[in-house]
């Protein structure tokens, strides 16, 4: 379980994250007392960690502003669909998981990729100290390469918005990783 107290420190470490070419949450307007947004729906501090690459990109973020500060995600996209999907088919209610990122910080645009050195330490920073013990689902493999990276045991499984796959297959591989 993530104790209050590694919440409010890795909630400061988050803060305190910078990157060249990069914006953080504040820069975005959406500075919070959270690690990540998600938090807002899927922060269940002794629930399992679902770990996906980075939460959104600045322009998105700045588009959408409104609905991420009072949701901390946005239902339209694809990855929160299949989240749902995943959600519903193992029982379990966003409330009930815990959701973060390799990666704390906004890319320029969107589907950019962020240097492994980046996510490495955004990852050393504050996302390994979030995991406490728990069972951990990397979303994709930036996320499964972080986590393997760091010698945090996992299930690797498609990111939510991966290409190539129904949703159903990547809800259904989601729901059976959280249910081990």
């Amino acid at each position: 379980m993530l104790a209050p107290e590694e919440r409010t420190r890795l909630i400061a470490a988050r803060r305190n994250f910078t990157r060249p070419g990069y914006d953080t949450y504040a820069d975005a307007g959406v500075e919070g007392d959270y690690i990540t947004p998600y938090h807002l729906t899927c922060g269940n501090p002794a629930g399992p960690v679902l770990i996906s690459y980075n939460w959104l990109d600045a322009p998105t973020v700045r588009a959408h502003r409104d609905t991420l500060r009072r949701l901390g995600m946005l239902p339209q996209m694809l990855f929160n669909r299949v989240l749902d999907l995943a959600l519903g088919l193992a029982g379990l209610a966003r409330g009930a998981v815990y959701l973060t990122h390799a990666f704390h910080l906004l890319p320029a645009s969107r589907s950019a990729t962020v240097p492994a050195s980046d996510v490495e330490a955004s990852f050393d920073a504050i996302t390994r100290h979030e995991v406490a013990g728990r069972p951990v689902v990397a979303l994709g493999q930036a996320a499964s390469h972080a986590c393997t990276r760091f010698g945090i045991a996992h299930h690797a499984v498609p990111h939510p918005s991966a290409r190539g796959l129904s949703m159903l297959a990547k809800a259904r591989a989601i729901a059976k990783a959280l249910g081990t």
